[in-house]
């Protein structure tokens, strides 16, 4: 009943596939004019040209920075989350420990 309705595609075309298709409109009544004042039709969308990206020496320098500092940062935060839960994992066993000789001391009866 609630299974998910995802559209197969065989051969991947790179275009989406709506999951729901929509009607077409009536088309309003258009008036012919002349083809060299006929704009461009909306369903084409004007695509930008696409900017290159020069690298010079600095700022290949800098990028290899920045990266570098963002591995440290996130190997940083995770050795911390590590010794975090190995702190807890300790702790709780020693309260283990302790608490087993507690109850065994209350049951020899001392």
């Amino acid at each position: 009943m609630l299974q998910p309705r995802i559209p197969v595609n065989p051969l991947p075309t790179g275009k989406p596939i709506p999951l729901n298709h929509p009607t077409p409109t009536p088309a309003a009544s258009v008036e012919p004019t002349s083809p060299a004042s006929t704009p461009a039709p909306a369903s084409m969308p004007v695509v930008p040209a696409r900017t290159t990206v020069q690298l010079t020496p600095g700022s290949a320098l800098a990028l290899a920075a920045g990266g570098g500092a963002v591995i440290l940062v996130v190997g940083t935060v995770l050795v911390s989350m590590l010794l975090a839960v190995a702190i807890t994992g300790v702790s709780v066993a020693l309260i283990a420990v302790v608490l087993r000789l507690l109850v065994r001391d209350m049951q020899k009866g001392r």
